[in-house]
This record gives structure tokens, sequence and C-alpha cells, in this order.
């Protein structure tokens, strides 16, 4: 039986103060605060939204989840 192998997958779940809350565009990017890299999408999940729910009385603060691998390997 021939076993397939999978590549690894990241995610980054960052977030910071936004011009805008209806963007993506940080006001100060090198005060961005890193959640952390995980390597599976539900506990990437789990730590966007532990963040997000901790700041959701300000609609300045934006948690996202960058997908990694598709960054460093675009044609996977």
């Amino acid at each position: 039986m021939e076993e397939k192998e999978t590549k690894q997958q990241l995610y980054l779940v960052m977030g910071g103060r936004v011009t805008d809350p209806r963007e993506l565009e940080f006001q100060d990017p090198e005060s961005l605060h890193v959640a952390g890299v995980y390597g599976d999408y539900d506990r990437a999940v789990e730590a966007w939204r532990g963040n997000a729910q901790r700041t959701v009385d300000d609609a300045e603060m934006k948690y996202v989840i960058v997908h990694l691998h598709k960054l460093l390997d675009p044609e996977a």
C-alpha cells in the first residue's frame, strides 16, 4: 500500500490596529501582535477566535489567519 506524502501546512495568526475596520491595512505593521504559527487550521482558528473575541469591543483591532503554505509554495 502506497502512502501519499502530504505537504506541511502552516498558518500564521496575527492582528493589530487597522486604519479602516472594513479594510486590512494596519496602522503600524511593526507593532503587530503575532499570536503564533500553527500546523493545522483548527488550531489557527482557535487562536484567531480567542484573540478576536478578546478585542471585540475595539472596532479598529483586527486579527487574521494567513495561509503561509500558500505563500511559500504558490503552485501547490
